[in-house]
């Protein structure tokens, strides 16, 4: 029937709602060579004239539950690395980490146990960095951006010496969820311990991380002042989404997925990114194999089904 009603002259609101598609909708991100956006569009139709039309950006999110099993269990490793060459060598310098769990979210503060040997003859300091990773994948190639987002210094360990961290904290910044359901961009995240050792390479663990938006329950009492629900927190779109996103970059000067799955390591290479919270460098990095989120929501304390619009007026 509204196909037929005849309106006059003046501003005329139509408020209105829709239900978002029951497939699973990526979480919005703009990040280094890509995009995801979502947009509503309103037209109106008149005859002899040209169609009017007016859009807004609609912010998806699709939620992780870091209360999930998965994300629940410890990661644990340990690495030890010889300081010198041949007869010169000066003992070996031993590093092993472990975080409760693999999922947090913005705000929380990730307590980080380790333990830091020091038999080289060097003087050597510990640091602990949040790394966000984001990879591209189009046509076959994948292309991959790496940066630091937080990082944390430990004190000097002399020769001889033995230091543990009993729960040092390094609190995660405003970032994006982690998107691990994307078939053409993903953003991974990692925890790194590592050692700058003097005429040595850097001695590095690396630990999985995924970023969620629903907090866990159990580890409430301990973050509960630095813990925030990340629905009511949009601070991170402003940092994952600038006024001009760069253009995709041309696939075919990257390598393709074969090349990449025939020499990806483990992890990355050791970088040194020292002090600096933005080191943007190329790295490939395994993908992590998590439990895919639950199904997609808006961002609502309370989610719903159904997205609330605001009223479109037109001017006839």
């Amino acid at each position: 029937g509204e196909e037929n009603l005849i309106l006059l002259d003046g501003r005329h609101e139509f408020p209105f709602s829709f239900q978002l598609p029951q497939e699973p909708l990526v979480t919005s991100f703009t990040g280094k060579y890509g995009s995801i956006q979502y947009y509503v569009k309103a037209v109106l139709e008149r005859p002899a004239v040209p169609d009017q039309s007016v859009q807004t950006e609609l912010q998806i999110i699709s939620h992780i539950d870091v209360s999930s099993p998965a994300l629940l269990t410890p990661v644990l490793r340990s690495q030890e690395k010889m300081v010198g060459c041949w007869f010169f060598t000066s003992g070996p310098v031993s590093l092993s980490a472990k975080i409760e769990r693999k999922g947090y979210c913005n705000g929380e503060a990730i307590p980080i146990y380790a333990e830091i040997e020091n038999c080289s003859s060097r003087l050597i300091v510990p640091k602990a960095a949040i790394f966000q990773t984001q990879t591209y994948l189009a046509s076959g190639k994948t292309k991959t951006f790496r940066q630091m987002v937080a990082n944390v210094r430990g004190n000097h360990i002399a020769s001889g010496s033995t230091d543990t961290w009993n729960g040092k904290t390094l609190k995660i910044p405003p970032v994006s969820p982690s998107i691990l359901d994307c078939c053409i961009i993903r953003v991974e995240y990692s925890l790194a311990v590592y050692i700058h050792i003097p005429g040595a390479k850097k001695l590095m663990i690396e630990m999985p991380l995924v970023i969620g938006t629903i907090p866990c329950i159990g580890f409430s009492s301990r973050n509960s002042s630095i813990t925030s629900q990340f629905s009511m927190d949009m601070s991170w779109l402003a940092l994952t989404m600038p006024e001009h996103p760069e253009a995709p970059p041309n696939y075919a000067d990257v390598v393709s997925e074969e090349e990449f799955s025939r020499h990806v390591p483990a992890y990355p290479p050791p970088i040194d990114c020292e002090e600096q919270l933005c080191c943007p460098v190329f790295a490939y990095i395994q993908e992590f194999r998590f439990q895919p989120p639950p199904l997609y929501s808006e961002i609502d304390p309370h989610p719903t089904d159904v997205e609330e619009v605001q009223p479109v007026s037109f001017m006839l």
